[in-house]
């Protein structure tokens, strides 16, 4: 029962960082030093689970303390992410792993997206629970001051919010294609202007789009017609859109301008 009760816990958890992703937050107030507040030690911080007889019920996230009492049926004993309660454990938050080895604050080895979780559930917290100091340890020595494992944690945040941006823009330029296979009429590629989940004006040709240092391809959808993508209408162009991006390739057997193809046997 503990087990399937964490994995419950972790689905949500998950679940949670992917909607708060997708809000429009300005995550980089939250990479702001945070107000001084109380200084605790971890010792300090494992009184404040909840249990009867306890001061409270605290969290910390990246070695920000958060009271979250008015959040006790989720925290306190018993609750969903009561194994959060009394401690920091950042790297929970993005992997979803509440296992002891799992409930821990180092975050030196995720990923970008897994980053980003985490600065999504800082902003969560921020928003919703009042904070009420700083973890001693990890991220924050005895003055309170930033360690150097809080400068890489939050340079991390940064670039993975740079990388974000940059797929933002990509797939605007490039939609992926809508798609369809089957045993007995192969694959069809085609393109509308809502392919990919991106609205738009145009709905484009379908084109193998090859990333710089990847032998693999995916399909987008390209624009035909205008200037190439982020110059102005009055730069000198051929009126052909981003045909001819170097990184695109037509797929054989299909007119250059189709907005579908249909791949026999692929």
């Amino acid at each position: 029962m503990r087990r399937d009760a964490a994995a419950a816990a972790a689905a949500l958890l998950c679940l949670g960082a992917a909607c708060l992703l997708g809000r429009g937050f300005d995550p980089r107030a939250w990479l702001l030093p945070p107000h001084p507040g109380r200084l605790l030690s971890a010792a300090e911080l494992a009184r404040y689970r909840g249990a009867e007889g306890e001061p409270g019920l605290y969290l910390a996230v990246l070695g920000r303390v958060f009271d979250v009492e008015r959040g006790r049926k989720h925290y306190g004993p018993g609750g969903a992410y009561s194994g959060l309660a009394g401690r920091d454990a950042t790297r929970a938050f993005a992997t979803g792993d509440f296992t002891p080895t799992g409930l821990v604050d180092d975050v030196s080895t995720l990923s970008p997206g897994e980053m980003l979780a985490i600065l999504s559930w800082l902003s969560f917290y921020g928003e919703n629970y009042e904070a009420v100091g700083k973890l001693v340890g990890r991220f924050y020595d005895e003055n309170g001051a930033p360690t150097e494992a809080l400068r890489q944690a939050e340079a991390a945040i940064e670039e993975a919010l740079k990388v974000r941006a940059e797929s933002e823009q990509r797939k605007q330029q490039f939609p992926p294609c809508n798609s369809e296979w089957s045993s007995a009429k192969g694959s069809r590629f085609w393109c509308s202007r809502q392919s990919g989940g991106v609205n738009r004006d145009w709905a484009g040709v379908p084109r193998k789009l090859y990333r710089p240092g990847s032998t693999g391809s995916h399909c987008v959808c390209v624009r035909t017609t205008g200037p190439p993508w982020g110059q102005p209408a009055s730069t000198q162009h051929g009126d052909r859109g981003d045909l001819d991006n170097p990184h695109l390739e037509e797929y054989d057997g299909c007119h250059p301008l189709a907005e579908q193809c249909v791949l026999t046997g692929a």
